[in-house]
């Protein structure tokens, strides 16, 4: 299979103190970068998760976002923090003898300190076995929708991979007679300059043609290229950097073969060569 980039899941799943919610977002990158949004009481787990994220994933930038919902604070009883407490009267006392015309610690700000109210305790580290079944399912849901996207993106290559067979396969049989008609204009050329006796542009005449006509070797590269792609589509798995790689010998030919043309059918081809490599380029950005 060949898998996008891009890609999105959410999950969610119930536990006893509440709810844990996952999402994952990819987009393209040119390596695996990871990046958590997690809810500090899960700071612990992030090596674990990005081992996981890791083992599935090879290209791509990734934001895992993790959050923990507790039921609602009515079905919990509050009680009051008595250590935390006991200890801020203490330092109240403390702070007190040495500023005595300080207004004391009182009732309503002792409520208010952070940590005072307490509800049910929750097992956080019971909960982390629930964050990795959660990012399993998480991970399969979004290899699921990167694997489907990079079905359209397969289908996209193999439609402008096809196209770029007819124009080789168009203009191949008319290279014969372009190359003959180019020759006979050169001839006609050559009888001109060697009635003058000029044997320098005679020579560089000859090294122009020479050098121009040459275009099959272009053309059997690019049928070639054509053939490794379609393999490399087949074969799937992490295909992006070695498709990446093959557009550039396309792009390669096809500018070869523009530079060589010696006829308007032959520059018209590598002009549309090139469009349909440039449109292909542009989608293997995105193919892991």
């Amino acid at each position: 299979m060949i898998y996008s980039m891009t890609g999105f899941a959410a999950v969610v799943q119930e536990v006893e103190p509440g709810s844990l919610s996952l999402e994952l977002r990819t987009i393209n990158s040119r390596y695996l970068e990871i990046q958590f949004r997690l809810d500090e009481a899960f700071r612990a787990l992030e090596p674990a998760l990005r081992e996981q994220i890791g083992a599935v994933l090879s290209r791509g930038k990734v934001e895992c976002r993790l959050n923990f919902t507790a039921r609602a604070a009515g079905q919990a009883p509050l009680r009051l923090n008595a250590a935390l407490a006991g200890q801020l009267a203490q330092l109240g006392r403390a702070a007190q003898a040495l500023l005595p015309d300080g207004r004391p610690l009182g009732v309503a700000d002792l409520l208010r300190w952070p940590g005072m109210i307490e509800g049910d305790s929750i097992d956080v580290e019971s909960l982390h076995g629930a964050c990795l079944g959660l990012l399993r399912r998480g991970l399969d849901e979004l290899s699921a929708s990167r694997r489907r996207e990079g079905d359209k993106l397969k289908a996209f290559l193999l439609e402008r991979s096809g196209q770029m067979d007819a124009l080789v396969a168009g203009v191949l049989p008319h290279i014969p007679r372009l190359v003959a008609a180019y020759r006979e204009k050169l001839a006609s050329r050559l009888r001109e300059v060697m009635a003058a006796g000029d044997e320098d542009r005679i020579r560089q005449e000859v090294a122009l043609f020479a050098q121009k006509i040459d275009v099959d070797e272009e053309l059997s590269r690019l049928q070639t290229h054509l053939a490794e792609l379609r393999r490399i589509l087949e074969k799937g798995g992490a295909a992006g950097k070695r498709l990446d790689f093959l557009m550039q010998e396309f792009n390669r030919e096809a500018n070869t073969l523009g530079s060589k043309s010696v006829a308007a059918e032959v520059s018209q081809t590598a002009m549309e060569l090139k469009v349909l490599i440039e449109q292909m380029r542009e989608q293997i950005q995105n193919i892991e």
